[in-house]
């Protein structure tokens, strides 16, 4: 009977529970707890008055809905019920924290929580043993998401598929069979592969006379264009990001880099499971490089970028490796490149100087326009990287005749089953002779598509030779665009030239990369001049020698400066 009213009898609430939803699709719990509930409250003559059903939720936390709703209706005035019901305590919270937490805040509206199978008094002896049991029940929870993740880490090492929804351009398939327990791996997906190429394409080459474009960029043309996500949805900054950053798509795709709190987890635990690659590693390390160099962390302030000197932010001291500034003299009549360490910190910091900015911008021009853009220099300078671009060229032409080879095998092998179907060797019903046909048609129209797009992307412009009038060319147009003092188009031209200039006591150090002075140049002979592209951020530097870097070094007398 109800304490407060004797002639009432106690209303009690029902709250069932179980971990997963596989559980509660196959009735393994919910359904018993029910049962053993009503029969509890009917032998004890308690009315019960609602039931609170959670199918599939974790009881080391409160985010339940239907355990809300019980706490929220718990604690309403007046009450709606005297007792709140569970099979056991561990149904109602696996941490010993939150379980006293709750049992007092069910208290303080003179609220009950009662297990069937673990009753207990209120005395504190029996306070303390329910305290000692949800202690018991943290424990054995932690051990089996212990044992649970070893599990899965073990399939993963195994290269098997655990369970969660791939990454677009992805499918999951049966791989073997282990008892009554079937192992899945990925395949590619062939109707969201192409999408995710694309992507990787319009990040390094655009569409048309676009050129690179940016994840917000790839956003508005795939949304614009009609392709949408897996599920039929629109694209997003964050969904496009994920895709150009997953290592998933040159193979390796990495399980358990974030815990189910999305806590980093150290690499040591991450486990790379080899999945068929949609990308190749070139292409993806490419994407990576150009998101590197867009990332505000990474890029050079705006204010320096479109500062109005020709080379804050690429001029560095060359004693402490410290920006430079312009400093002023005079009421602002001269102005100086000077180092800002020293500036900040006095000969303490470092012993750099200040040199008059109108002298080492025509210094630095200067020698540009005389050294760097001299055809002949452009082509030594040249030499390597354009070397290293034929051999990338020629692997191509290999994947390319490989794929070629592919679609051709394939297409022998269909015409094989077909002569077969009309000699009456074979039978067109057969499903295994279906399906046999159906998976050559699909290698055979792959291989195709594939083969098609490596040779787009052979005979692109970026790809072509440089001849030695394209170079000419080049270098009568740079240097007429770093002499215009209008604005800041002669800054922007310099800086696709020249990266970094370091300022010594004996020297002056021009330093860029042979791989941007080529990118330029190609952009140079197949844009318009108003499209060409400057990059927001030069390179990171290394102390050590690159041959990628390209240094031109000025002699200078301490007096002149």
């Amino acid at each position: 009977m109800n304490a407060k009213s004797p002639t009432i009898a106690v209303r009690a609430a029902l709250y069932l529970r179980v971990s997963t939803t596989r559980q509660a699709e196959h009735d393994v719990s919910i359904p018993d707890q029910k049962r053993q509930g009503e029969a509890w409250c009917e032998a004890r003559g308690f009315q019960l008055v609602e039931t609170f059903v959670e199918p599939g939720a974790s009881a080391t936390n409160d985010r339940r809905p239907e355990f809300q709703r019980m706490i929220e209706a718990s604690t309403s005035k007046p009450a709606p019920f005297d007792i709140v019901v569970v099979h056991s305590f561990s149904r109602f919270f696996r941490d010993h924290f939150e379980l006293e937490f709750y049992v007092r805040k069910l208290a303080k509206n003179g609220i009950k929580l009662v297990s069937i199978t673990q009753e207990m008094g209120d005395d504190p002896m029996h306070v303390m043993m329910r305290q000692i049991m949800a202690l018991f029940d943290e424990y054995q929870s932690k051990e089996n998401a212990k044992h649970v993740t070893r599990a899965l880490k073990e399939n993963a090492r195994q290269g098997f598929w655990n369970g969660s929804l791939p990454p677009i351009g992805y499918r999951v398939v049966g791989a073997e069979q282990r008892g009554a327990k079937t192992k899945k791996k990925l395949e590619i997906d062939p109707l969201h592969a192409d999408t995710i190429r694309l992507i990787y394409r319009l990040a390094l080459e655009g569409v048309g006379d676009s050129g690179q474009m940016g994840v917000k960029a790839i956003v508005k043309y795939l949304n614009t264009k009609g392709i949408f996500t897996r599920d039929g949805g629109r694209w997003g900054i964050g969904q496009v990001h994920r895709v150009l950053t997953r290592r998933t798509y040159v193979g390796e795709h990495e399980w358990g880099k974030r815990s189910k709190h999305t806590d980093a987890r150290s690499p040591g635990e991450i486990v790379i499971v080899p999945v068929p690659a949609i990308i190749e590693r070139e292409t993806f390390d490419q994407v990576q490089a150009l998101l590197q160099a867009r990332n505000p962390k990474t890029e050079l302030p705006a204010r320096v970028v479109i500062g109005p000197t020709l080379l804050t932010g690429i001029c560095y001291c060359g004693n402490c490796g410290g920006a430079m500034t312009i400093r002023t003299g005079k009421s602002g009549r001269y102005r100086y490149y000077a180092c800002s360490i020293k500036a900040r910190q006095g000969e303490t910091g470092c012993r750099g100087r200040a040199i008059p900015m109108d002298k080492l911008d025509t210094m630095v021009v200067n020698h540009i326009e005389d050294r760097l853009l001299d055809p002949e220099r452009l082509e030594d300078l040249l030499g390597s990287v354009l070397g290293r671009r034929s051999e990338q060229a020629e692997r191509r032409k290999q994947h390319i005749d490989e794929l070629e080879r592919r679609a051709t095998e394939s297409e022998l092998r269909l015409k094989r089953l077909y002569d077969a179907i009309e000699a009456g060797v074979a039978d067109l019903e057969d499903p295994a002779l279906k399906e046999r046909i159906v998976g050559l048609k699909v290698i055979r129209d792959q291989a195709r598509v594939d083969a098609d797009r490596a040779q787009a992307m052979l005979d692109s412009p970026g790809h072509s030779a440089i001849s030695a009038e394209m170079i000419r060319r080049f270098s009568k147009v740079a240097r007429d665009r770093i002499r215009n003092r209008e604005g800041g188009y002669r800054r922007d031209h310099l800086r696709a030239l020249a990266q970094r200039v370091e300022v010594a006591d004996d020297a002056v150090r021009i330093m860029g990369s042979k791989t941007e002075l080529l990118r330029t140049l190609f952009t140079e002979n197949v844009r318009p001049p108003a499209a060409i592209g400057v990059p927001r951020s030069g390179p990171k530097w290394r102390a050590v020698w690159d041959s990628n870097i390209c240094t031109e070094v000025i002699g200078w007398r301490l007096a002149t400066s």
